[in-house]
């Protein structure tokens, strides 16, 4: 039997004791799973099992929010649509400074890596992101491109970070440096409604990206880290401190000196802050009208592919007619001249303890204030709120804190919404605008004088009544149909038209409005006095289906009354239609319909929409001439003759801008509807043709008396300085020639007058003459 002998006890080493080799054994081992796992992790990501990944499509064309740009014929941006204040610019068009200053404070080496900056990532790890993120230019604008702000889970931060990786590095093979840098400026919020560099330069600075100097780049910059943080308008200490790091950073990577950067950093920070609004800016009106266009424009018009463009986000670039110049001409004139006849308004309302409605019935003042209770937005919430109307009632008899507008700007007050609706009413509105004859293109377009408070378009929208305006069109189709010339002679006397004839259902005896009549006078002189009983005649001569049927062929779409007494103006037509319509008589007789779109491109410049011009022949070419020279009178001798004289008269305090002293010749026609609630003025030279309206909202709030309701006061006056101002602009090319004459003229229109007296005299014609009354 064999003796046991047991083993020997070996005891373990412990860590202290164990070879080197098992070390590295296990390092190996370790980095190897890691790496692996890493690997493995990467892998995952760019095959999107956490989520989708761009593919080669979505890097080529990122999704963008694109706002679509209004641009005027000059060129300039006077509007946009968007979800995002956002237009693209393109790399050549940012300033070195701007870009140097991007690169020396947001990413070094940006030069030097292919999307991930490996020195920046270890230091980051290693200090725990304590000193700052590591993050690329790349990667920040895979991360605005793709999936916005990281989560706040760990996990799910750590996968969108692979993810900025992997999308930083694809972006890199995809683009050059240039146009990452030019996306990535593209991208970045600089909130106040300004996305992107383009809208960042306008807002603060209202300009170009281009134009903006080396401390104005350092501010913008400077936002990016965080906009709300470092917002100028809110934080200007911090903004100012943040802006002075980025002017250091770019002497440590030597974009700057020392001495630039002190220069610059003890200057303040100059602000020419312009945020982008629908309902502020120029043309207003306008690009509200556009944006109701394009509802039924998209409608009709499709992408290649089938799909809906998007004027919010596909940022589109609609080319329009207006002029920029000419529309801050047009509305300067307009905010000199209404505060000024308001005045007078508020004026006459003083003793009105109906303000603003004169001579209304109390039934007729509680129908127009119920109308508007029930427009108002305080009505519809409490109804949406289950509110008995007499609930509703009640509270617009409760005074309430409010922001009102003024002529000097917003107020904050105290007043009950009753008295407020009161108070709206008694402002005094316009409508006006300016197209060329020949072209069909509008230049300017103004609906109302504050888009923000009065949305009401009277331009394109209201329709008022014209007065005697509409008189031109009678004389056209009498010079047309009874070939009468401005020059015959016509009997200014009492005229009736029996019940019964043209429709008239009782006799009707027109007057004129100074009750007098002057015998035998010419057409031209009959016109330019605005004497009824002539107009009178000439439609009793044509009948009124013919005059209608001559307006409607001239453009304006209204429904008008078959009756005689449409020959003093009592109906009612758009601003829009009544420059169309003169606009024919400019034209030699050629009716084009008014256009306010040039062209539409896409965001890469591809035309997708152009209109075609339509038009139609209405008169021959001396019937059209033999009219303008009717309107010339008007201007030589009638309502119109301030616009030429210098002397003044009463009431010409509210002539704002007098005298104007125009020497050229000048076709137009004031309007002025019963009771002085409409006041008209259209005016033409041979390439451009404007139309004026003032009055109330309500017809019933207006001035007491003629002299200042008249057009010739309440209108004429932003005609004159918005041609005073376009004419002094020697780059808009308005005509000051004659109107162009028909070859081989068949219609006299040279009349035989007297020596015209000197233009320093004062106006003998106190009062507009176009005033129609009915009895």
């Amino acid at each position: 039997m064999k003796k046991y002998i047991p083993k020997k006890y070996v005891p373990k080493k412990n860590w202290l004791q164990r070879d080197v080799s098992f070390y590295k054994r296990k390092f190996w081992q370790f980095f190897f799973y890691g790496l692996g796992f890493v690997t493995l992790f990467f892998l995952l990501a760019s095959w999107g099992v956490f989520g989708k990944m761009p593919d080669f499509e979505d890097l080529e064309n990122p999704e963008s929010n694109l706002a679509t740009e209004i641009i005027s014929s000059d060129g300039v941006t006077i509007g946009k649509f968007y979800n995002e204040n956002r237009t693209m610019v393109k790399y050549e068009a940012l300033p070195k400074h701007l870009v140097n200053a991007l690169v020396a404070t947001e990413d070094e080496r940006f030069y030097e890596h292919s999307g991930i900056d490996g020195r920046r990532t270890i230091s980051a790890a290693v200090k725990l992101g304590t000193s700052g993120g590591a993050s690329t230019i790349t990667q920040q604008l895979a991360k605005l491109l793709f999936h916005g702000e990281r989560s706040r889970n760990p996990i799910i931060g750590l996968t969108q970070k692979v993810k900025e990786w992997i999308i930083a590095v694809r972006l890199e093979r995809q683009y050059t440096k240039n146009e990452i840098i030019a996306m990535y400026f593209n991208k970045a919020d600089f909130v106040n409604t300004a996305v992107g560099i383009r809208s960042a330069a306008k807002v603060y600075f209202n300009k170009e990206p281009r134009d903006l100097t080396v401390a104005e780049s350092a501010m913008l910059v400077g936002m990016l880290k965080n906009p709300s943080l470092f917002n100028p308008i809110r934080r200007m200490e911090k903004t100012k401190a943040r802006r002075n790091t980025v002017l250091g950073q770019m002497v440590k990577n030597n974009f700057l000196t020392s001495a630039q950067k002190s220069e610059l950093e003890n200057k303040p920070i100059v602000l020419d802050f312009h945020p982008e609004s629908h309902k502020e800016g120029i043309a207003t009106y306008f690009r509200e009208y556009l944006r109701d266009y394009m509802r039924s424009w998209l409608k009709e018009n499709k992408k290649p592919d089938g799909s809906d463009y998007d004027i919010y986000s596909d940022g589109l670039k609609i080319y329009v007619t207006l002029d920029s110049r000419m529309q801050e001409y047009a509305e300067e004139a307009v905010m000199r001249h209404l505060p000024n006849l308001q005045v007078e308004f508020d004026n006459q309302q003083k003793d009105n303890k109906n303000k603003p409605f004169v001579r209304i019935s109390d039934a007729e003042t509680k129908k127009i204030m119920m109308s508007a209770m029930k427009n108002s937005d305080r009505w519809k919430e409490m109804k949406a709120n289950d509110k008995s109307e007499e609930e509703i009632i009640a509270s617009f008899e409760k005074p309430t804190k409010m922001t009102v507008f003024t002529w000097k700007g917003e107020k904050d007050t105290t007043m009950t919404p009753t008295d407020s609706i009161r108070y709206y009413k008694s402002f005094l509105q316009t409508g006006m605008m300016a197209m060329e004859p020949r072209t069909g293109h509008i230049k300017a377009w103004v609906g109302g004088m504050n888009y923000k408070y009065f949305q009401y378009d009277h331009v394109g929208q209201g329709a008022r009544q014209v007065g005697s305006t509409f008189k031109p069109f009678v004389y056209a189709t009498a010079i047309e149909q009874l070939n009468i010339s401005p020059c015959d002679s016509v009997l200014d006397a009492p005229f009736t038209i029996p019940k019964g004839r043209h429709n008239v259902t009782e006799t009707w005896t027109p007057s004129n409005s100074d009750h007098q009549y002057r015998g035998m006078v010419t057409y031209k002189k009959a016109l330019a006095l605005s004497i009824n009983t002539v107009s009178a005649k000439l439609i009793d001569k044509v009948g009124p289906d013919a005059v209608v049927d001559m307006t409607h062929k001239l453009g304006v779409k209204s429904q008008i009354p078959s009756q005689p007494s449409i020959a003093l103006g009592a109906v009612e037509v758009t601003v829009m239609d009544m420059v169309a319509a003169y606009s024919t008589f400019a034209n030699q007789g050629i009716y084009v319909k008014p256009q306010f779109i040039s062209r539409i491109e896409d965001k890469n410049g591809t035309l997708i929409y152009e209109p075609m011009p339509e038009s139609h022949d209405v008169l021959s070419k001396d019937v059209a001439f033999a009219v303008i020279r009717l309107l010339e009178g008007v201007t030589e001798s009638g309502s119109g003759v301030r616009l030429r004289t210098q002397g003044g008269g009463y009431g010409y305090e509210r002539v704002t801008g007098y005298p104007y002293v125009f020497r050229n010749p000048i076709a137009g026609k004031t309007g002025t509807s019963q009771n002085q609630s409409d006041g008209w003025f259209v005016g033409m030279v041979p390439n451009l043709a404007a139309g004026v309206w003032v009055g109330c909202e309500d017809r019933s709030a207006r001035f007491k008396t003629i002299t200042y309701g008249q057009g010739a006061v309440a209108a004429l006056p932003i005609w004159g300085m918005f041609m005073k101002k376009c004419y002094e602009d020697k780059d808009l090319d308005v005509s000051t020639k004659d109107f162009e004459r028909p070859a081989n003229l068949g219609i006299k229109v040279d009349c035989w007058a007297p020596v015209q007296k000197d233009s320093t005299a004062v106006d003998s014609t106190a009062q507009d003459t176009d005033e129609f009354s009915i009895q």
